[in-house]
């Protein structure tokens, strides 16, 4: 009998998931991109409102990330038992 192979470790799903769980930090640290106080939005400085922008951002990434890990651990348990 041959023997089965695993399911591949890096898979388009898992991809996914790194960028979303990497877009974030990338976009905090690249300080030169943000750090001015124009265009304002509502009388806030664009260094304010930029940073709090990706706090919304962050999660709707991390959540997606979640749902995408959930799903990939679903289906490499439903390919072991089968």
């Amino acid at each position: 009998m041959p023997e089965e192979k695993p399911p591949p470790v890096v898979t388009p799903a898992r991809v996914i998931i790194a960028i979303c769980l990497i877009a974030p930090f990338v976009a905090m640290l690249w300080v030169s991109s943000y750090a001015k106080v124009d265009p304002a939005f509502i009388g806030i400085p664009f260094f304010y409102w930029y940073q709090m922008l990706w706090v919304l951002i962050s999660t709707a990434l991390t959540m997606i990330a979640y749902k995408l890990w959930q799903r990939d651990q679903r289906a490499r348990k439903e390919g072991a038992s089968s």
